[in-house]
């Protein structure tokens, strides 16, 4: 359950940061909202989603816990 965990969280840090490289590099609006936009609550989702992933990847790194 954790290895599957870690990987969910992995993928949505990849996304999250594909996301703002994207925005970054090409100056377009949000990713996730231009493909997801007529749903606001799964955007609102996605982003709480990628933000737990964040606080959870980092408190594995920072206990030490291997990914």
């Amino acid at each position: 359950m954790n290895k599957m965990l870690d990987m969910i969280a992995l993928w949505l840090l990849v996304i999250g940061g594909l996301n703002w490289g994207i925005m970054g590099l090409t100056g377009t609006t949000n990713v996730v909202w231009m493909i997801f936009g007529t749903w606001p609550m799964l955007v609102s989702l996605i982003y709480i989603l990628v933000g737990l992933s964040a606080l959870y990847v980092g408190w594995m790194a920072l206990t030490k816990k291997s990914m």
